[in-house]
């Protein structure tokens, strides 16, 4: 695994696109603070840039330092989740401007996963996570299920097993400064 990390890193310090496995399904990542990288995703993923990316970080220390004010029930909605959870924040900070949402937010996880998780902190950075898959078509749940579209167009795939028996995507909820919550995706 630590050969897979190093690998990992010299692509992402490159502003190059790695395919990694994470705590839901198989994601196209970048550096999240290169506009550059971030740039690729989208062209990638043929995707709007208004749309935003989710950002994966390794604890809830880095996710400290990424955003303004990380409202109190954040907290506890990442102790009680029972599933991997994305939390939209306001005022997003050391990001790529292309990757913040044109309300100023960001959405962003904790990752629960061993390997993102050293990956992360390893590479002392936010990185991109999107679902490896041009915009618009289906998730793919395993790795034989990417577009070879998609393969080719990262700089780099990790070479480890598909882990996760029942991939599906994150759980999306908004937080507002001012106290609301929204549920954006189950």
């Amino acid at each position: 695994m630590t050969e897979e990390i190093n690998n990992c890193i010299k692509v992402l310090k490159e502003a190059g696109l790695i395919l990694y496995p994470t705590d839901t399904v198989w994601g196209i990542g970048c550096d999240a603070s290169d506009p550059e990288a971030v740039k690729k995703v989208y062209a990638l993923k043929k995707r709007a840039d208004s749309k935003a990316l989710i950002c994966l970080v390794a604890n809830q220390a880095m996710l400290e330092r990424h955003v303004k004010q990380v409202p109190e029930v954040a907290y506890d909605i990442m102790d009680l989740a029972t599933k991997p959870t994305t939390i939209v924040f306001d005022e997003p900070k050391g990001v790529a401007p292309n990757l913040v949402a044109e309300d100023n937010t960001l959405a962003i996880r904790v990752a629960s996963d061993k390997f993102c998780q050293y990956l992360i902190n390893k590479f002392g950075k936010p990185i991109v996570s999107t679902s490896a898959n041009i915009s618009g078509e289906p998730t793919p749940k395993r790795f034989k299920d990417i577009a070879p579209e998609i393969l080719k167009g990262v700089d780099y795939v990790v070479n480890l097993p598909d882990e996760n028996k029942n991939p599906s995507p994150s759980s999306i909820i908004k937080l507002s400064n001012d106290g609301q919550v929204k549920v954006i995706r189950e």
